[in-house]
């Protein structure tokens, strides 16, 4: 029997299908659901990738929880819009700061790791798209290609993407011209 392993696509949430709101000049997640808002072109890139086979797996670091300036019932609202509104597999949350040293906390791969090993994903033929050197350094520690959309912020010249594209709609078509395939392992 063959087991062919899956391709998939890792998605940040703030700033990648959400629009982040801006602190003092920072980009920062919504502060509430009523301030939570997918961005242009979003549901249809989302489409088009899973209509292409893709395992969709969202990884979004929430450290506000841990910060105590957001609850993880709010945090737990926004991501069942992004469950309700977009075909994704999976949404992973790290609640941690920095201090608390998880695995999970990008730019660490721990949610990388984890669902790949859930899904059966091959990093080889996966990627990873985000808007920060956090989930750059993120996909490539797990393996995979990255994808960089948006500004750059403050770390990304320290930590180079793949490549470097305009939003999701951009990245989305950019993998969907690459050449990735299953495999038998």
């Amino acid at each position: 029997m063959t087991n062919v392993r899956h391709a998939a696509v890792f998605l940040d949430r703030d700033g990648v299908l959400n629009r982040s709101v801006y602190r003092d000049g920072v980009a920062s997640p919504p502060d509430s659901l009523d301030d939570f808002e997918l961005l242009p072109g979003v549901r249809e890139a989302v489409d088009q990738l899973k209509g292409a086979g893709y395992v969709l797996v969202v990884v979004t670091n929430q450290p506000d929880i841990a910060r105590g300036k957001q609850s993880a019932s709010v945090v737990d609202a926004m991501n069942a819009v992004v469950q309700r509104e977009l075909d994704v597999d999976a949404i992973y949350v790290c609640p941690h700061d920095d201090a608390d040293d998880c695995e999970c906390r990008k730019p660490r791969p721990g949610m990388l790791l984890e669902a790949m090993k859930r899904f059966d994903i091959d990093r080889d033929q996966s990627f990873m798209v985000g808007d920060r050197w956090r989930d750059v350094a993120a996909g490539r520690a797990a393996g995979c290609r990255t994808i960089q959309v948006g500004s750059l912020d403050e770390g990304a010249l320290s930590v180079a993407a793949t490549i470097r594209r305009v939003d999701l709609a951009d990245a989305a078509s950019w993998i969907l011209s690459q050449e990735v395939k299953g495999i038998d392992p």
